[in-house]
């Protein structure tokens, strides 16, 4: 096919398969510098630049979140201007029913363009081979995740380098104010005393490690299977003076041993899995004294929510073997080990707020992450936390913290309101 054809043929297909949405507040860019859209009276918040003359055919064949999401990362096509706006549009795109004379007659044309061969693409998919949340492929994943670059995470995190939901008292808050308002917050739901001894299970980089022990005068136990995360947090603890409160340990969360007045779990369940959640919530129970509490701070699917895809790009090529679970089904995990479930609260519009942070963040140092990870990286962080904008906007997808006790005989030592939360230290 002519490069004239292909255009000719690309503006065809735009004209008849975005007529329908309205409105058309965004603009297509062709490889040869053809313009089409936005339509009249309507400014672009975003501009699809097709870097090809077979892009439309890698973007819609088959008509998929991962064909979509493929064709961004491997530079089918770029997105100019707000991401998260094009993530919107995309989700509406995918929803809409095609007869099949409209399927057929786009096929057609789409298989009319050029097909253009990723080589590479193998490079950055995890594709791991064996049965999911054992020790050692739970390890794999982590380090698949965490284990490129510290840098890299500090080129967009808060200064406390949290990677989990911030909590926010307005949308015009910083990151770092939210994250750290987000700590005070999580120490004062465990309502922790001085002296007592906290396990962080997957402490990252010891942000809340550091936090509690400097403000809440506790001793602290941090662990995570990340090599990096272990090496950058003790670096952190020692700078802080911490080393005698504060200890890092690389080791999964059912290989901990001793006894703890209190557990937290900041965004951790997600790597559990439904075939392992029992076991977690009773290695918990395990650990903590009697009268002990457990916060568990994690991403929960909401029970309607559409079954994911068979082949799902967070988990290809963000985090391999994550799994979200519904409330009811953590929640009866918890209960089924021992715990009474003493107040759940849903952070969902926090997370919005958060990731929206992370995504400005993440473009505004596009060409520093570029030099220490790579561009396909860059692209990855910046759809999958777009994505999950949306995600968390529509429902689909919650942030609960769960506040679980040991009772014994009944007596949990919970003061009957929860002001304490909220009042002035």
């Amino acid at each position: 096919m002519s490069d004239s054809s292909a255009v000719q043929t690309t503006l065809s297909l735009l004209q008849d398969l975005l007529r329908f949405s309205r409105p058309q507040n965004f603009a297509v860019r062709l490889w040869n510098g053809d313009t089409w859209g936005p339509e009249a009276g309507q400014e672009a918040r975003f501009t699809i630049v097709l870097q090809h003359p077979g892009a439309l055919r890698a973007m819609f064949l088959p008509p998929s979140e991962m064909a979509l999401g493929e064709a961004y990362i491997y530079n089918d096509f770029d997105i100019e201007g707000n991401v998260e706006a094009v993530i919107d549009f995309a989700q509406d795109f995918l929803k809409m029913s095609w007869g099949k004379a409209e399927q057929m007659r786009y096929g057609v044309r789409l298989l009319s363009l050029p097909k253009r061969e990723q080589g590479t693409k193998h490079l950055f998919t995890a594709n791991f081979q064996g049965k999911l949340h054992t020790k050692e492929m739970d390890r794999k994943a982590v380090s698949y995740h965490y284990d490129r670059s510290n840098e890299f995470y500090q080129l967009f995190l808060d200064k406390a380098l949290l990677y989990t939901c911030a909590y926010f008292e307005s949308a015009e808050d910083s990151i770092d104010v939210a994250q750290e308002r987000k700590m005070e917050y999580v120490c004062r739901k465990l309502r922790l005393r001085a002296g007592e001894r906290l396990l962080d299970i997957g402490c990252g980089w010891g942000g809340l490690m550091i936090y509690a022990a400097q403000h809440y005068d506790v001793e602290v136990v941090g662990i995570t299977l990340s090599q990096q995360q272990a090496n950058l947090a003790r670096e952190r603890i020692r700078a802080a003076g911490l080393q005698e409160r504060c200890h890092v340990e690389i080791c999964d969360y059912r290989e901990v041993t001793g006894s703890y007045d209190k557990l937290v779990s900041i965004g951790m369940a997600e790597q559990v899995g439904k075939s392992q959640i029992g076991a977690y919530f009773q290695q918990a129970y395990k650990l903590l004294r009697p009268r002990g509490v457990f916060l568990n701070h994690a991403i929960s699917v909401h029970s309607q929510s559409p079954a994911p895809a068979k082949e799902d790009f967070i988990d290809r090529y963000v985090f391999p073997g994550g799994e979200l679970l519904t409330l009811p089904v953590t929640l009866n995990a918890a209960e089924m080990n021992g715990f009474e479930v003493r107040d759940v609260e849903n952070l969902r519009e926090h997370y919005v707020y958060t990731l929206r942070a992370w995504v400005q963040a993440l473009e505004k140092h596009e060409a520093e992450i570029k030099r220490v990870t790579d561009e396909v990286t860059y692209r990855i962080w910046r759809l999958y936390m777009a994505a999950s904008i949306n995600a968390f906007k529509m429902g689909n997808i919650g942030l609960h913290q769960s506040l679980l006790v040991k009772s014994e005989n009944g007596k949990s030592d919970f003061p009957l309101t929860r002001e304490d939360w909220y009042t002035e230290r």
